[in-house]
């Protein structure tokens, strides 16, 4: 895996999901990220996941519409990371604040906790997963993934990663 994070694209083509490396441009750029996305077939709402040094992920769907939903994995991280500020900019539009120290001593999801409703994977259970402190991103992601019918998929993208890295 990278030393930074990775991000994948998870997407509908031919009736089928399937899950792509994204360049790793998008780690610090969201609006790279949300490009990126947008080139993805739109069949079935494609998603980019987006891991920061395994601290936290962002989450972003296109609607068929082509609006854009998104999930930040931990509020907390927008004090450290370019890319959860970000994501955090686009949850609540002029917050400019900072969270403040009281805010930052606990881990909370922010943004659209239903994003993968549709997929079977519903707030409730997607907050048990944020809400478990003991798992990294990564392992966030991959509990994500299996629940919404993508974790195969996801698993030899990361599995390329940890071989691409070891080479």
């Amino acid at each position: 895996m990278a030393e930074d994070g990775f991000a994948v694209t998870v997407y509908r083509d031919g009736g089928r999901w399937d899950c792509a490396l994204l360049p790793p441009a998008v780690l610090d750029d969201l609006d790279a990220c949300v490009a990126a996305l947008r080139q993805q077939p739109p069949e079935g709402g494609p998603v980019a996941l987006v891991d920061v040094a395994d601290e936290f992920f962002v989450a972003l769907r296109l609607t068929p519409s082509g609006d854009l939903r998104v999930l930040l994995s931990d509020v907390t991280a927008a004090e450290e990371w370019e890319l959860a500020r970000q994501a955090l900019d686009l949850v609540r539009p002029g917050a400019d604040e900072p969270l403040g120290p009281e805010a930052t001593d606990e881990v909370w999801p922010a943004g659209d906790l239903g994003i993968f409703r549709d997929l079977g994977l519903d707030e409730r259970e997607l907050g048990t997963i944020l809400g478990d402190v003991d798992l990294w991103a990564d392992e966030q992601l991959a509990a994500v993934t299996a629940r919404i019918g993508v974790g195969e998929p996801f698993a030899l993208v990361l599995a390329s990663l940890q071989e691409t890295a070891v080479d």
